[in-house]
Parts: structure tokens; C-alpha cells; sequence
């Protein structure tokens, strides 16, 4: 009899612990705390280069204070932007208030994982395709606002981006005719 308590003591523990640990990453998400309706953008303003999409006049955007939790194996989406004077980023930098070539590995993160600065002209590791690299942070992707023209008339960014030049895509080993999305994972770089 007590080698059956035991037993089934031994099994609802072994059952639980895996659904615990779901409904806990599950609750590490992060909800849009707000939303923007889009506009128009003036003739000629808004730059598509990369893919970019433009703000649509009365479509309602989510915005995000907040970005998941970072780890050493951070889930995101990789998105492609030029960093250049006249690209499709929009404005300078935040970090440094300069222009990036797209030959320069460096990425703007999604607001939350921006933390107000926090990590400005700090590296992280980037793996996906089956390749890493390693990035500098020089600009937040704007979870909370958009369809500006600091923005470059786009969206704002999602709550999980870590948005890349071309030379991050390239050294990920990822074809040019296969950039725009790709899931990949990064952690801070030591």
C-alpha cells in the first residue's frame, strides 16, 4: 500500500511539474498595453525599403511597454532595417544619435528589452539559421509609438523584435532574398 501512495505520489508529481513550468513561461508574456490608429502617410514619406510596411489610415496598431523576459536563450523575431542616412530606420540612433552603415553588425530592440537605455552601446549574441553573431545595440524598435514621421510612417514594433542590419542577416548566413523575418534567440553578450 505504501509503495502505491508512493507510486502515485511520484506520478501526479512527474505529471504536474511539466504543466507547471508551461503555465509559467505562458505567463511570461507580455500583453499590448495600449493601441494607435494609423494614418496616412504623406506622399513619398514613408520608405519601404526592406520590406518595410506603411501605417494604413484607421487600422488599430497594439503597443508594448513591455518585451518577455530575457534568458540566455531569448525566443524573437529578427526583422531587417537600415541603420543608414535615408533607410527605411527612420531617424539617428538612439544610443549615439548617429547613422549606421548596413555593413556594421548592430540591432534596435523592442522597447522593453531596450530598458529606457539600458542597453545602449551594449553587445548581444544573436543565433538563428544555425549560425551567431554578435550585435551592438544602437536604437530601440519603438513598441509604443509609430506611424510618425520619426518613425519612418511605420507600425510600431512588436513586443518581441530584435531588428538587424543587413550585416547581422548576412553573417547568420541568410540568403538576401530571405531576409525579413526569422525566429532566432539572443542573450546579453559578456
Amino acid at each position: 500500500m505504501k509503495n502505491q501512495v508512493s507510486s502515485s505520489v511520484f506520478q501526479f508529481i512527474f505529471l504536474c511539474i511539466p504543466l507547471l513550468i508551461c503555465l509559467g513561461i505562458e505567463a511570461q508574456t507580455c500583453d499590448p498595453n495600449g493601441s494607435i490608429q494609423g494614418t496616412t502617410p504623406p506622399p513619398g514619406q514613408c520608405n519601404q525599403d526592406n520590406n518595410a510596411q506603411c501605417c494604413v489610415e484607421g487600422e488599430i496598431y497594439s503597443t508594448y511597454s513591455c518585451s518577455p523576459p530575457v534568458s540566455t536563450n531569448t525566443p524573437a523575431t529578427l526583422t531587417i532595417n537600415s541603420f543608414q542616412d535615408g533607410g527605411d530606420g527612420g531617424d539617428r540612433s538612439k544610443c549615439d544619435n548617429q547613422y549606421h552603415l548596413d555593413n556594421e553588425s548592430v540591432v534596435a530592440l523592442s522597447t522593453g528589452w531596450f530598458s529606457q537605455r539600458g542597453r545602449c552601446n551594449k553587445f548581444i549574441n544573436i543565433n538563428g539559421n544555425g549560425n551567431s553573431v554578435r550585435a551592438l545595440v544602437v536604437d530601440e524598435c519603438d513598441s509604443q509609438v509609430g506611424c510618425d514621421a520619426e518613425h519612418d510612417y511605420q507600425p510600431p514594433c512588436r513586443s518581441n523584435i530584435v531588428d538587424a542590419s543587413k550585416a547581422v542577416w548576412t553573417a547568420l548566413g541568410v540568403p538576401e532574398n530571405e531576409q525579413g523575418e526569422l525566429d532566432i534567440t539572443w542573450s546579453d553578450a559578456n
